[in-house]
């Protein structure tokens, strides 16, 4: 539970990994600002980072009407496949449109405090970003093993934060919040669940209407066209099948790494939420779609707006004086002490060493970059500012 400061407006917000459907923490953002909540901190990795990022550098409504536009040519016009062997991409033209928006900001000049997480392979650390250019930590939050080709600061060569700490809680607990809100997009559920199963009735008829329309199979076609190189074999496709078995091979092999990603994200964010349960947690099935279907921003958004009202009004139809977790996710909002387990995590709390929880295996930028290593607390938490 996070300090009350008595107004019950003020939110923590803590946002998760999970690619295109971290669009959702768009939706989230703007039905607690719709409510009149003010959102005093943000902790985000990977999508979440820069969605953290990009709000607060006040440019979400800029960068919503463009994701918001973007159909499948548009997605694949962002694809810069790379010949590096860390990673299929650059991403280049994501982070260019970035700049465009939000600069040379530093993240210590932001008006809300922010914490962006990726992960050191070097050291295999979680790092936080806490000072220094906004881009350039967004960059490395972002940044799929394997996917996305990493940035190198120092000695640190920096993926993506979903690989240690999907769920960043810890860096919002110190916030002077009335409550921390936690939103996970890549829950794992019972049963494979769409996106349209979770969207109102009405919502859900149109954005199946757009996916028919679109014509995917297509878009599909040509992704792995321009991928196949990254995963070219030393097989001779002629005895297999052909060129096009080889690029259904080829994109066979990125969906793998993404759907392998996604699943180690779900198991590590149920321990983050155990660790340090929020008062408000929302939990998106990682089935809904794939982590690279950005051309779907539109539904995600309304998602995220969709599961947060159900997350918020049954936070605020808790009786006063009464501390409650509320968990909403797939077709469910329940109630339950703070005292107790986060629904969803129940049994695998105990499977947690309480030592690790409390001094997490973290660091910060300047810590392998020559810089002077920050002061740890009797936690053994490092919780210095991050730079370049």
């Amino acid at each position: 539970m996070s300090e009350a400061t008595g107004t019950g407006k003020r939110v923590a917000l803590v946002l998760g990994s999970g690619g295109a459907r971290g669009y959702a923490h768009i939706g989230v953002i703007e039905a607690l600002e719709a409510r009149g909540y003010e959102i005093v901190a943000l902790s985000g990795c990977s999508m979440g980072a820069l969605v953290a990022g990009v709000y607060a550098a006040g440019q979400l409504g800029a960068y919503r009407d463009w994701v918001g536009k973007l159909d499948y040519i548009d997605v694949l016009r962002l694809v810069d496949v790379s010949w590096s062997p860390m990673g299929a991409m650059r991403a280049n033209k994501v982070m260019a449109k970035l700049e465009s928006l939000i600069g040379e900001t530093l993240i210590e000049e932001l008006e809300i405090p922010v914490t962006t997480v990726a992960t050191d392979l070097v050291r295999q650390r979680e790092v936080w970003f806490q000072s220094g250019p906004l881009l350039q930590a967004i960059r490395a939050s972002i940044a799929v093993p394997g996917v996305i080709t990493p940035v190198h600061l120092g000695e640190q060569v920096l993926v993506d934060g979903g690989l240690l700490n999907p769920l960043p809680i810890m860096p919002t607990i110190s916030a002077q919040a009335d409550l921390v809100m936690a939103v996970n997009v890549t829950a794992h559920s019972p049963h494979p669940v769409s996106l349209e199963a979770l969207l109102p009735p009405e919502e859900a008829a149109e954005e199946a209407a757009r996916e028919e329309e679109g014509g995917i199979a297509g878009w599909f076609e040509e992704v792995r066209r321009r991928t196949q190189r990254w995963f070219s074999s030393t097989e001779d496709d002629s005895d297999n099948g052909g060129a096009k078995a080889a690029r259904q091979r080829a994109w066979g092999r990125l969906e793998m790494v993404l759907a392998s990603f996604d699943i180690t994200q779900a198991t590590l964010a149920k321990y983050k939420v155990a660790g340090y349960p929020p008062d408000v947690l929302i939990e998106i099935p990682k089935t809904v779609c794939g982590a690279h279907e950005f051309h779907r921003a539109e539904a995600l958004i309304r998602l995220g707006r969709h599961l947060a009202d159900q997350a918020l009004d049954s936070y605020e139809t808790t009786p006063e004086g009464v501390q409650m977790a509320v968990h909403v996710g797939p077709k469910v909002a329940t109630l339950a002490p703070v005292s107790e387990s986060v629904p969803g995590v129940a049994g695998e709390q105990t499977m947690i060493d309480e030592a690790e929880l409390r001094a997490p295996d973290a660091e910060t930028a300047d810590d392998a970059t020559g810089g002077e290593a920050s002061e740890e607390d009797s936690s053994g938490e490092d919780r210095g500012m991050a730079s370049s």
